[in-house]
Parts: structure tokens; sequence; C-alpha cells
């Protein structure tokens, strides 16, 4: 099956799920192009686990409609599943196997035989990097390649849509980087992918946009960004400075892109919107009105502080 130019390839509108009188996930929707990569974000137990069950098929939501490629996700969509591939935070690998021998296994789960699987089998060893392991027994492995040869099983079929679920849990900086490189790959080849992770900095990285769950519902989404003006988060401006400071502190206030303006000290404290692209001006302002600055610090909006804001936890929660 394939997508037509310009259709998302996944759209999620309204789903819902409950068990008992817990209403796991609350009407949640977004959708994910060819090529994105889309960060699911949210505390624990805030909805993400039961989303990506009903999105990859194993779960039939309560309510609302999943479409992958144009057609309905059900647990019945045989075909329609074909094109998820899932990569679990539970490995899903035989540690009895050698990493050849596990990937042919999924691959005939897939249907895959012959020659085709030989040719894939071989490509999928180049992109997570175990050629030169491929025969050795995967109990060997260290945690990062285990994690990597998961995340191959998930790519042999050549999904339509890559489903990460936090795939660098407990794996060494090394390994960690070379899971984000191939992830960063696939969404530059075209691939889409849904990624979750407990680690902020991923998200920043790899993400082009970022859904935030909590409580079983959607309560932002768009691009870093997106978020940050969303929240009204603003920079923090500091110049460590010599001269007029109060007299430099009330011009600099008057600027429409300032939203704050103080001394402490030898330093002149602003809050700002998009510090970097106005410092300039500012610092033409603040030679102008008298004070001579030795050094400046910005300290950003970032992803992890619009979270905090929008949920009052942090991610790791």
């Amino acid at each position: 099956m394939t997508v037509a130019s310009g259709e998302p390839v996944l759209e999620c509108s309204g789903i819902r799920k409950s068990f008992g009188d817990h209403a796991a996930v609350k009407g949640v929707g977004f959708s994910i192009a060819h090529g994105e990569t889309y960060g699911l974000l949210g505390p624990n137990g805030a909805g993400k686990t039961t989303t990506i069950s009903m999105i990859s098929g194993l779960l039939e939501p309560d309510a609302g409609e999943i479409r992958l490629a144009g057609e309905p996700m059900t647990p019945d969509s045989t075909h329609t599943k074909r094109l998820v591939g899932l990569v679990p935070q539970d490995l899903a690998i035989y540690p009895d196997l050698d990493a050849t021998e596990n990937l042919e296994f999924f691959g005939r789960l897939q249907g895959m035989k012959g020659a085709e699987l030989d040719r894939r089998v071989a490509e999928v060893l180049e992109i997570i990097e175990l050629t030169d392991r491929a025969g050795d027994r995967t109990e060997q492995y260290s945690g990062g390649m285990k994690r990597r040869l998961n995340i191959g099983v998930g790519l042999l079929h050549r999904p339509t849509l890559l489903i990460l679920d936090e795939p660098t849990v407990g794996v060494d900086p090394q390994s960690r980087n070379a899971i984000l490189d191939s992830v960063e790959r696939l969404g530059e080849e075209g691939m889409a992918v849904l990624y979750t992770t407990h680690y902020m900095e991923e998200a920043e990285r790899l993400c082009d946009r970022i859904g935030i769950v909590d409580q079983g519902e959607l309560i932002a989404e768009g691009t870093q960004a997106d978020l940050v003006r969303i929240v009204g988060q603003r920079d923090r401006l500091t110049l460590t400075a010599t001269g007029s400071l109060a007299a430099t502190a009330a011009a600099l206030g008057e600027l429409e892109v300032v939203d704050d303006a103080g001394v402490a000290g030898d330093e002149i404290v602003l809050i700002v919107d998009q510090a970097h692209d106005h410092l300039p001006r500012i610092l033409e302002m603040a030679a102008r009105t008298g004070s001579m600055v030795k050094s400046v610090d910005v300290d950003s909006a970032d992803l992890e502080s619009v979270f905090l804001k929008l949920t009052g936890r942090a991610l790791r929660e």
C-alpha cells in the first residue's frame, strides 16, 4: 500500500480508552506526515502506552478513529498492521539466537523469504551497525547492541510508520548516540516516526513536532518554538556591565520585546522574547545609555521548562 503525496501517514482523531472506571485516554488526536518524527511526551501514567497500543492495533479504541495510510486501524486490520514497525520498550528478541537468526525469524513472520529476506537482513544489519557481530548470540550483546537489534526487527519489513517506545532506556552514551543517529537518518529518508522518551534532550534533537499528553489528554502540540510561545515562556538575558546600569535598564525596559528589566549588583537582568534575535539592538542601546557590557548570558526557554509549566511535573516523574 502506498500513501498519496501530501496525505498524512497517521491520523488519529478523538481516540478514547477506559479500563473499568479509569479513563486512560480521553479524546487524543494528532497526525504524522512522511519524513516527520513526532514526539509523544508525558509523565508516567499519562496515557502514552495506551495510545501507542491503539495506534499499533493492539487495543481497540472505545471511541474515535485511527487511520494509517488512509486505511482504518483496528485489532482486526491485518493488512494495515503490516504498515507498522513497533519497537517496544521491553526487548523483543531471542537471546539464544544470533542477530541474523533473529532478523530472519521475524522476517518470516512478516511473510518475507528467500533472496528478498537475505538482502533485507544484510541491509538492516548495516543500518543498526551490527554486521560485525551478526553471528554472535544476542545474550552476549551489550544493552545498547540489544536495543539496536530491537530497532532492526521493527525496520525489517520497511514499515510506513515506525513506533519507538523509549528505545534508549538503559543504554550507554555511545550506543544511545548511535541509536539517535539512526533515527535521524530514517526521518531524512522519508520514514514517519512516532517517538516516546523520558529524555528531553532526545525530543529536542529528533522531533519535528511534539505532542504533550497528561492525564489522558493531549494538552499541547507543535514545534519546540510553538510550545514555548503557547505557554508564554521568555528568555532570561543577563548583561554583566559597568556604568549607568539603572539608566540602561530603564531604557531597555521600554523596548517592546522586553517584558521586564532590572539591576542586580553589576548585572542588568532582562526577560526577553527571542533574546538572540534582539541582542545586537539591546547591546547598542546599552552602549548609548552609558553602560559597558563585559559579558552576556542567555538562558533560553527550553522544552523542559515548557513541560514543567504545562504538567506541573518533570518528564521522568
